[in-house]
């Protein structure tokens, strides 16, 4: 008769696949619920945006790396619906599962601040498909762009907006300007690199807020030099009818607004109890990652909220964190009791804002310029699952580098027909 614990996780990021990779599974039986069949990069969307790299390069199937495990885990494709915390079960879509244990893994969602279906009107890179979306309406409008003759229709297809300088706004905006600076004039011949316009939009005083004040300044300038125009201390309001207002009353139309301002938990509907919540709707929990008052609920990642007296404000939502108390829970369920507490060791933070230029923070050290593009560039390369990713990340930088033209700004729209019901088409 099988005794092991069944113990299933809700999400595949860096959190989830760390933890499966960690936990005993000779001790508990484990089973992985993704809406997607794939663990991917996050940190490296906007590059999928910018025709930088192909969405394969920075994606991994969970079969093909579970099939290195020994005893293997289950994958089950599907997204959670409802946890019945006293049942001990959850639904998705396609099924109803059983637990064990469960640790919920999930991430954050693209956070719109209450306003409301601005949703279907703005583009995001908080996913593989989210950024190649991305791709093809930048694309799009470049060739759109290089047909028409009439001046007015070219400036409203090359006006692009990023509304938020944190290091995804920051590393997006900086890609479209290595394109506006280096590309157009070589694959688009008939529109001048001036007639595009990139805006920078950032609400508080500087970017990279979560980064020192040097690599912020470092941040801005290297944008500039791009040809990025950076508003800061600009709140967005609405935007409705392909115009932007702000909270100083100022206004700018575009047609493409690509939002990077902020996070928030993905959201569960429980039964029987619900985990405590903290800001930015993310579910507060011990320094062992456990929810308060629901017995075998773990919460680790991004949507947890672990406070202490080093982050009295809660642990920053980075790929560290959710590594580190991935790795810190196995250890305790492994042992089968929890005396290791959670403590996150800050390994540093950085941004790229494209070729030779990056800023790193890492300890007692900061660097900018191309010393911190080449930290940047080898901690990401390591940080990807699969050898096969690795080397075709490291070929298409290697190339990228020496010369920017590259075979992948491809225009890929996906055929509407047959119907899918899997967005409510039928």
């Amino acid at each position: 008769m099988d005794s092991k614990e069944k113990i299933v996780v809700v999400g595949g990021g860096f959190a989830g696949i760390n933890f499966i990779k960690r936990i005993d599974r000779n001790k508990y039986d484990v089973l992985l619920i993704d809406r997607n069949n794939y663990h991917s990069f996050p940190p490296l969307f906007y590059q999928i945006a910018s025709s930088g790299l192909d969405p394969a390069s920075i994606s991994f199937p969970f079969r093909r790396e579970m099939r290195k495990m020994k005893p293997r885990p289950i994958y089950n494709m599907g997204e959670v619906k409802t946890i019945d915390v006293v049942e001990k079960k959850l639904t998705t879509q396609f099924e109803t599962i059983h637990y064990d244990k469960l640790v919920i893994a999930a991430g954050t969602i693209n956070n719109y601040f209450n306003m409301t279906d601005l949703y279907k009107y703005v583009y995001t890179l908080k996913s593989t498909s989210e950024a190649l979306r991305c791709r093809n309406e930048i694309l799009d409008r470049l060739e759109r762009a290089s047909i028409t003759t009439d001046l007015e229709e070219r400036r409203k297809l090359l006006s692009f907006v990023v509304i938020g300088g944190g290091p995804t706004g920051v590393e997006v905006a900086g890609a479209i300007g290595e394109m506006k600076r280096y590309i157009i004039h070589r694959e688009y011949p008939r529109i001048n690199p001036d007639e595009v316009q990139i805006i920078l939009v950032e609400g508080s005083d500087r970017l990279l807020q979560v980064m020192s004040p040097s690599s912020s300044r470092h941040a801005l300038e290297y944008l500039k030099s791009l040809m990025v125009d950076v508003h800061l201390q600009r709140r967005m309001q609405s935007y409705e009818d392909n115009v932007l207002t702000f909270s100083d009353g100022t206004k700018i139309y575009s047609e493409m607004v690509i939002w990077t301002a902020g996070v928030t938990g993905v959201t569960f509907e429980f039964k029987g109890a619900s985990p405590e919540m903290g800001p930015g709707h993310r579910f507060v929990v011990d320094e062992f990652n456990r929810a308060q008052g629901i017995d075998d609920l773990f919460i680790i990642g991004d949507i947890s909220y672990h406070a202490d007296d080093a982050y009295p404000h809660g642990c920053p939502q980075l790929a560290q964190v959710a590594i580190q108390q991935a790795r810190t829970l196995a250890k305790n369920l492994n042992d089968g009791e929890f005396k290791t507490p959670f403590r996150y060791k800050d390994k540093g933070s950085m941004a790229t804002v494209g070729r030779n230029r990056a800023v790193a923070d890492l300890n007692h050290v900061q660097l900018s310029g191309f010393p911190a593009w080449f930290c940047w560039m080898f901690v990401h390369l390591i940080s990807i699952l699969g050898m096969r990713n690795k080397f075709t990340v490291l070929i298409n930088w290697i190339w990228a580098y020496f010369s920017y033209p590259t075979s992948l700004r491809l225009l890929l729209h996906p055929s509407r027909y047959p119907l899918r019901s899997r967005w409510g088409e039928r």
